[in-house]
């Protein structure tokens, strides 16, 4: 019998992904990362002012999270990757030329719009790609790595942020900043996409699943930018508004879409609001200022080692996987409580286990989605997870405000042995609601 991974065009693979790297890591070199806030203070904002500007970036992303995941399902996705550095670019440019509370406030919003675009259409082009291609199994450690660029991406720039700063001031940062965004554009239109806008999809007698069953032959890789097949995703020529209304049906009427929907929320929100007070338990440990990068630094290496770990995760079962959450909980209280600077080293091995569950909860998330509205399924994942964020960040400043850092992080770490621990007792509750949240991640058919 002939392997599917053997039928796989290498060509066409090496494409894809290396086209996908390149991009994740340009859209996150981003020279302004490590600074804006600094920038903003610079500029005379109080900590209520900055505090206001992150909460109107968080509501940009809900706002435009799934009316442009639907937008991904009828459109071209690989448009709307090349659209959204384009997007962010100019909010970059509005901060430098103008800086003032107004520009930015525009600013945020115009880059939480710019990663509304990407979320949902990229992970929605790279699955139908891999799908054509017979090579669906590889999503997660593609993901992972393409994860694991953008991370380098971010280290970069706060390698380079301190020194451009220092030779040509803000501006400089922020062109450096714009240039990063027009890079990622152009590397954006390399990506492949043989899928065609629904306004001019033209019939075809055969789905391309069909290519992939034994013995039939692999789809043509000569011409690689014509009109192929339509997709398994595809499902008729269904318009803006009723995609959104197909991809909200799917999520509300099928539990095991639901459940991998609030599994990728509650696994991506809580490491990902926590991550924005690492420095505080940085600076709680004793150490000065100028060592908390380096704590950071070993943070942003064990996310990099997660993502990297993503072929060694889809070995996981339901079991498996409930272990890896436990060991992010405990590891996230543990290193927060240790109140010393070798407690980062808990919180690298944390996070980084926390990436892989975020790639392997969105890798089984994909598995679940049907029809013509994966992008806008996605996109509501990810609103999902940015609601969370923002309960997070409150629940946070409360418990942080009675009990300290250490204890408000511990806590709220506590999300992951609760997730675990549904998990572990899915097999004895079949019918509970909690079940439908464990069936994302054991991959169980419906």
């Amino acid at each position: 019998m002939i392997s599917i991974a053997s039928r796989v065009p290498d060509p066409a693979i090496r494409r894809l992904t290396a086209t996908l790297y390149g991009y994740a890591f340009l859209s996150d070199l981003v020279l302004l990362y490590p600074l804006y806030v600094v920038f903003f203070a610079d500029t005379g904002l109080s900590v209520g002012q900055i505090a206001s500007l992150f909460v109107i970036w968080s509501a940009a992303g809900i706002l435009f999270e799934v009316p442009s995941g639907a937008w991904a399902d009828v459109l071209s996705r690989r448009l709307l990757l090349c659209l959204a550095p384009l997007v962010a670019a100019a909010g970059f440019a509005l901060w430098v030329l103008l800086p003032s509370y107004p520009a930015f406030a525009v600013g945020f919003l115009l880059w939480g719009a710019g990663g509304a675009l990407v979320s949902g259409a990229l992970e929605a082009l790279v699955w139908t790609e891999l799908e054509r291609l017979g090579a669906v199994g590889r999503y997660a450690r593609v993901l992972g790595r393409a994860r694991t660029a953008g991370v380098l991406g971010v280290v970069v720039s706060g390698v380079l942020a301190g020194p451009v700063l220092a030779a040509g001031g803000y501006p400089a940062v922020g062109a450096a900043s714009v240039l990063a965004c027009l890079l990622a554009t152009m590397v954006a239109t390399r990506l492949p996409e043989h899928r065609a806008p629904r306004a001019v999809r033209v019939p075809v007698a055969e789905p391309a699943m069909a290519a992939r069953s034994v013995g039939a032959a692999p789809p043509r890789q000569d011409e690689p930018d014509a009109v192929p097949p339509a997709s398994p995703d595809d499902d008729g020529d269904l318009g803006w508004w009723d995609t959104l209304r197909d991809g909200v049906s799917q999520v509300r009427t099928r539990p095991p879409v639901r459940a991998a929907v609030l599994l990728v929320a509650v696994v991506a929100a809580d490491w990902g609001a926590l991550d924005e007070y690492t420095p505080l338990l940085a600076l709680d440990t004793g150490v000065g200022a100028h060592a908390v990068p380096l704590l950071l630094l070993l943070l942003w290496a064990g996310v990099t080692v997660g993502g990297l770990l993503a072929p060694a995760g889809e070995r996981l079962g339901s079991r498996g996987y409930a272990s890896l959450l436990g060991l992010v909980g405990v590891a996230l209280a543990a290193g927060a409580l240790l109140r010393h600077p070798a407690g980062f080293v808990l919180l690298a091995v944390a996070f980084g286990a926390a990436q892989l569950a975020t790639v392997l909860a969105d890798a089984r998330l994909q598995a679940r989605i049907t029809g013509s509205s994966r992008a806008t399924v996605t996109s509501l994942a990810g609103m999902a997870t940015d609601v969370l964020i923002i309960v997070t960040y409150a629940g946070y400043g409360l418990l942080a405000t009675a009990a300290g850092n250490a204890v408000a992080f511990a806590l709220t770490a506590g999300a992951y042995l609760v997730v675990a621990l549904v998990l572990l007792t899915r097999r004895r509750r079949q019918t509970a609601v909690p079940a439908d949240v464990a069936a994302a991640v054991s991959g169980g058919s419906e």
